[in-house]
């Protein structure tokens, strides 16, 4: 013989159990923040008032084996055809990146990015009254 708990689904459909709040919690938790902004594994941030800073790891790439470009307020670096591994990151930045200053820097296994912000340019002018 088996014996299964009876709810009734008025009761249940009220008040859902504690086990469903707390799964509902965790989804919502977890989905709340996105993939963009978490962290990456391999992978660091950090930023201050002039510049942001990437490391990413890329261990068995020679510095001819990786491409980086810059389009805008997008970082996209990317193995080439051939090399021994696959990588393939972007980030998008909250400001433009001012690709002249920005330097990337490839040591034990380590892509340092140094991405400049690009100070906005006033478009104003003056006229003069006659």
């Amino acid at each position: 013989m088996i014996f299964a708990p009876m709810i009734r689904r008025a009761a249940y459909a009220q008040a859902p159990r504690s086990a469903d709040l707390a799964l509902q919690r965790f989804l919502m938790g977890a989905l709340a923040q996105p993939a963009a902004t978490a962290p990456a594994a391999g992978c660091s941030v950090t930023q201050d008032d002039k510049a942001t800073t990437l490391q990413l790891d890329v261990p068995g790439l020679a510095r001819e084996q990786l491409s980086i470009s810059i389009e805008g307020q997008v970082v996209q670096v990317q193995s080439v055809e051939g090399a021994p591994r696959k990588v393939q990151r972007a980030w998008e930045l909250p400001t433009e990146i001012d690709a002249s200053a920005s330097t990337a820097k490839l040591e034990n296994g380590v892509l340092t990015l140094t991405l400049v912000r690009l100070e906005p340019v006033s478009k104003a002018t003056t006229l003069t009254i006659h």
